[in-house]
């Protein structure tokens, strides 16, 4: 059975955090259900709740957000349907309403999206989906809040007699109108309204000749109001039939809370479900504003908080702007506990504070701001001892209330509570107090505790170090500057730094080298050992992110590399298989030629057309059947290939039409081209005769075929014979 005392919950702001997420909440008894949170008796329902939060916190991320859960609270419709013969107004009835469409719509969405929130479903099941109240309400009141004509034979009968009846009332009044008005005996304004009654506004001196009631007169007396006779009647008429209407009603609503007054444990279940609902919701906010997590449960007492952020001081410093630096610690059977050591304002109080707060919200359904890979425990029972406790109401010195602590802690302390002590031994004579300090953990360590401690005394230290089961570790500090780094290392004791802070602050030197003569000289070797130990710890830890940084730097240098090393690859492969394109169809053009000198020399047409088959068969031979797809595919490819490859070669081409320009100079002249000369291309290898020449371009005929082409690019083979 679980048991954490208010004043542990005190001491770690237990309550701070219960006020922060009762913000979240959206009905006033949530608020209320929030505050009264506390930590949970028995493991199972702890579990259930913690992943009801983790459940809810999972439907912000995605689009099955679950709805509203808001509601009016219907504490007095529930005191009223427990006393016989009250019925519920308007209002009530529709507040019921409201609650059950807000708790049916929920419930609807659960059993839909059971897959992905299984566990709020299950939590849902014991509430059935059920539209009897709402059909019920809705045939008697409209949605304007207004009672039905249709929601009883009779009142619907008096609603016709009474609009008959205003019938009445208004022909009436417009014919005492008609008539006072011709005998002038009305004023200007000619009537008015007293009392939610049409009056009739009769000039003072005629008020005798006017029958029916007076309701009043104006300021200067001048006017009378007059209500005449014959409305007079018809009036007390409708009076009587408004009074039996609003008989009518209430018996309709009588009627209807009886019917409701079945439903009342069901009502009942309606509040509460969206009360809890309310607090898993003001819960699963407050969680996502921290980025708080459900870690896993290890099967064995082990716990490792890792990257954990004081959930307080997390919110104050994210509103400033500031940084929070997360603390990694953990306890498990070989290292049940941990002395913090080190100077002050070096965040040791705030670890341990840390620790105790994120696992007392825990073990009360919270989830906690640390790492996705750090794992939890649950403790039967979490003691603290934390900040000044001197008491002035009972006269107790704050050592006297320290030990009257202790005393509590060798009462209740086991294997199975977690124990948070802030400057342990403090309050008496150093030597003293230290002795009793370690006295008492030996007692908390043989009885299998688990806890966390602060302390400047050197002996707790040294039983750290001696014993197997506990561990020194400490805050560290920047050996230069002394100034905070607000980092726990496990593992090594740490120095006060008493003489080095005292000479950053401008104490003289030599009153502390005076000082140091006063005490012990092994306690300053060894205070002196720690703080050189701790330095170097400092410096490695320094050179350590240093490498690491530097490692990232390469891992990622690397990849680029491989990257690049990647694209040229595909690139070269890419530019290989235009090459081998580009190969065969220079072979194809050669063997042409070959065709074609062939049939210059013997003009045999059907020898040229069985070599041209033959070669288109011998490359049919070689394609392989795909689709149009893939057809299309290998073109796209093949042109942005060759569109990559002709800027290359453009480039080039710019670089060797540079070049030949330079040589212009030194090259021979070119010979005259005349008609007849026979020419080939300047990188080809067929030879023809020029027919004809016009403009720069001459007519080139190679047998089977000519071709207009630039004289720039031919070159002379043989003269034209004279």
């Amino acid at each position: 059975m679980i048991n954490i005392h208010e004043k542990t919950l005190k001491d770690l702001e237990f309550f701070t955090v219960l006020d922060q997420i009762s913000e979240h909440a959206l009905t006033a008894l949530g608020k209320e259900a929030v505050l009264d949170i506390l930590p949970f008796k028995a493991e199972a329902p702890l579990k259930e709740a913690l992943t009801y939060v983790n459940e809810f916190l999972s439907s912000f991320e995605n689009d099955n957000r679950i709805p509203n859960h808001g509601f009016e609270t219907i504490a007095k419709e529930l005191k009223l349907l427990k006393i016989e013969n009250t019925f519920l107004e308007v209002s009530s009835l529709q507040k019921l309403v409201s609650m059950s469409l807000t708790v049916n719509s929920i419930l609807k969405f659960l059993e839909k999206f059971k897959e992905y929130y299984p566990k709020l479903q299950e939590f849902s099941q014991h509430i059935p989906v059920q539209t009897q109240i709402i059909d019920q309400v809705n045939a008697v009141i409209d949605r304007f809040g207004d009672i039905k004509d249709d929601a009883s034979p009779p009142l619907a009968d008096l609603r016709r007699s009474i609009n008959a009846l205003k019938g009445k009332i208004n022909s009436s009044f417009a014919s005492a109108l008609h008539t006072y008005q011709q005998l002038d005996y009305l004023d200007d304004i000619r009537e008015s309204v007293v009392d939610n009654k049409r009056v009739l506004a009769v000039k003072a001196m005629y008020r005798r000749k006017v029958r029916g009631s007076i309701m009043g007169g104006s300021k200067t007396g001048s006017i009378v109001y007059i209500e005449p006779e014959t409305t007079l009647q018809h009036t007390r008429e409708l009076n009587n039939l408004e009074y039996e209407e609003k008989e009518e009603v209430i018996k309709i609503l009588k009627e209807l809370t009886n019917y409701i007054r079945e439903f009342l444990p069901l009502l009942k279940d309606y509040q509460e479900f969206l009360t809890q609902m309310d607090v898993i919701a003001a819960k699963a906010k407050y969680a996502e504003r921290m980025n708080a997590i459900l870690p896993q449960f290890s099967p064995d007492r082990r716990m490792h908080l890792r990257d954990a952020y004081h959930p307080l001081l997390y919110l104050n410093n994210k509103e400033k702007g500031e940084k929070t630096f997360p603390q990694t610690i953990g306890l498990e059977k070989d290292s049940r506990i941990i002395v913090i050591s080190g100077p002050n304002a070096g965040g040791k109080s705030i670890t341990l504070k840390t620790v105790g707060l994120l696992q007392t919200m825990l073990q009360s359904g919270m989830l906690i701001p640390v790492h996705e890979r750090s794992y939890v425990c649950l403790f039967d029972r979490i003691l603290s001892d934390i900040g000044d406790n001197q008491s002035i109401e009972n006269h107790l010195s704050t050592y006297s209330y320290r030990l009257k602590q202790m005393n509590y802690f060798l009462k209740k302390c086991n294997s199975e509570t977690l124990f948070l002590i802030d400057e342990f031994g403090t309050g008496s004579d150093p030597e003293l107090g230290g002795a009793l300090a370690e006295t008492f953990l030996e007692v908390f360590y043989e009885r299998e505790a688990y806890g966390i401690i602060t302390t400047h005394y050197s002996n707790l230290k040294l039983l750290a170090n001696e014993l197997p089961h506990i561990q020194n570790a400490n805050m560290l500090f920047n050996e230069k500057t002394l100034e905070p780094m607000y980092k726990l290392v496990v593992g090594q004791a740490g120095s006060s730094f008493t003489f080095e802070v005292a000479q950053k602050n401008g104490i003289p030197y030599s009153l502390i080298n005076k000082s140091k003569k006063k005490i012990e000289r092994g306690k300053v070797r060894f205070d002196a050992t720690i703080a050189k130990l701790q330095k170097e710890r400092s410096k490695l830890e320094r050179t350590e992110r240093s490498l690491k940084e530097n490692e990232k730097k390469k891992i990622s240098e690397a990849d680029k590399l491989e990257e690049v090393n990647a694209k040229v690859q595909k690139k070269l492969e890419s530019f290989q298989e235009l090459y081998d394109s580009n190969q065969r169809l220079i072979y194809l053009g050669q063997k042409i030629d070959d065709i074609s000198d062939k049939y210059f020399e013997n003009k045999n047409k059907k020898a040229l057309m069985a070599e041209l088959f033959r070669l288109v068969q011998i490359e049919n031979s070689k394609r392989k059947k795909v689709s149009a797809k893939q057809k299309r595919a290998e073109k796209h490819k093949e042109k942005q290939v060759k569109a990559e490859a002709e800027k290359k070669v453009e480039i080039i081409r710019k670089k060797k039409k540079e070049a030949k320009k330079k040589a212009v100079k030194t090259e021979k002249p070119k010979p005259i081209l005349r008609v007849h000369d026979r020419v080939r291309l300047q990188d080809g290898r067929a030879v023809g005769t020029i027919d004809s020449i016009e403009k720069g371009k001459a007519n080139v005929n190679y047998g089977m075929f000519t071709t207009n082409v630039s004289l720039d690019q031919l070159e002379l083979v043989e003269a034209m014979k004279k």
